[in-house]
């Protein structure tokens, strides 16, 4: 494919405290890991063309296998490092398997992640940095404290909380200095996932202006109709450890991905177009994060946020959005969703 014009790509507020950044942002974890072997050759032309497109805002993690060292390599190559608005994590679980898959978010611990992930993407500050998952047994003041260092170190510059609750984000934001500095929630968030919508979360973000980074927003490329069986995926692809896409779950949901591929073909864009078009029409302060691994997936992913979906077709992707809420499968298999909740302050006895 050919390299794109460049032209003014949508973008959306990061918070009301936040910067502008590209409307749909660029989820890098499949290129590091977990949906089977990558071509890297292919991966950093799909990030120059992420770059030369407009899609500016890209999330990694420590966690994603080496993909934190592929941009950071695309970073030394290319000389880009500016261009990009840059999202990493650190802490839910240590990456030399040390502490096991239990997240951590001592402050020791925070301030040797970001050193390595420094490292890794080969840039002195990293723009947006999420606590990945919340460690229970540290009060999320500890951790804005301990990340608001960091920030005057000039290490990163601002902070994201991913899968709180809406309680742990409160506490977040009020913390004196920093608390301000969190900008931005992750959570995942499609068709086939509307947890966040449950509860007081969405009042919660709209309270303290905070904006939405939907993962897995094309809920792990279900929506998309491409994959029909459990053998259309690699054997190394960690999605078939999970419930939604099990020998017993998955021939259950083909009927409602059949049936948002009608309402998509109806609209006349792709599935995965219309589902990232119709989180952006719901959500003014939502932006999503669909993961590619070609140009081809990013340019479909890309032009999302340049088409106009009618209101009829906003509604019934609503209406479908209701009942594939209650797809066969939950979205993580049992011990993997979080609950988001740490101790009190006042319990904390330091480490």
């Amino acid at each position: 494919m050919s390299t794109p014009t460049k032209t003014s790509y949508p973008t959306r507020q990061l918070g009301k405290k936040g910067p502008q950044v590209s409307a749909i942002g660029l989820g890098a974890m499949a290129i590091g890991a977990f949906y089977g072997p990558t071509d890297k050759e292919e991966s950093m032309k799909m990030l120059s063309f992420a770059a030369d497109r407009g899609v500016t805002f890209w999330d990694t993690s420590d966690i994603y296998g080496d993909s934190e060292e592929t941009i950071g390599k695309w970073f030394a190559t290319t000389g880009r490092r500016s261009e990009i608005f840059l999202a990493s994590k650190f802490g839910a679980w240590n990456p030399d398997g040390s502490n096991g898959t239990a997240p951590n978010s001592k402050p020791s611990y925070i301030k040797k992640a970001v050193e390595r992930s420094l490292k890794n993407l080969q840039t002195s500050t990293i723009d947006l940095y999420y606590q990945h998952r919340v460690d229970p047994d540290v009060p999320i003041e500890v951790v804005v404290e301990t990340l608001g260092e960091l920030i005057e170190a000039g290490k990163i510059r601002y902070i994201g909380l991913s899968e709180c609750n809406a309680d742990t984000l409160r506490r977040a934001v009020s913390v004196p200095k920093y608390g301000e500095k969190v900008v931005a929630v992750q959570k995942e968030f499609g068709p086939f996932s509307l947890d966040l919508e449950k509860g007081d979360f969405l009042k919660t973000v709209d309270e303290f202006g905070i904006a939405v980074v939907a993962y897995s927003p094309l809920n792990r490329g279900l929506v998309t109709g491409r994959f029909r069986s459990r053998a259309d995926f690699d054997s190394n692809d960690w999605r078939l450890t999970q419930p939604r896409f099990s020998e017993e779950n998955f021939p259950k949901n083909l009927p409602l991905i059949e049936k948002f591929q009608s309402i998509s073909s109806k609209a006349g864009f792709t599935p995965a177009q219309v589902c990232l078009a119709w989180i952006l029409v719901e959500y003014p302060n939502f932006i999503p994060i669909p993961g590619s691994r070609n140009i081809s997936r990013l340019d479909e992913n890309a032009k999302s946020a340049e088409i106009k979906l009618e209101p009829e077709y906003v509604k019934q992707i609503r209406q479908f959005a209701n009942e594939a809420d209650n797809a066969a499968g939950t979205r993580y298999a049992e011990g993997w969703i979080p609950e988001g909740k740490c101790i009190p302050r006042e319990q904390w006895k330091g480490e």
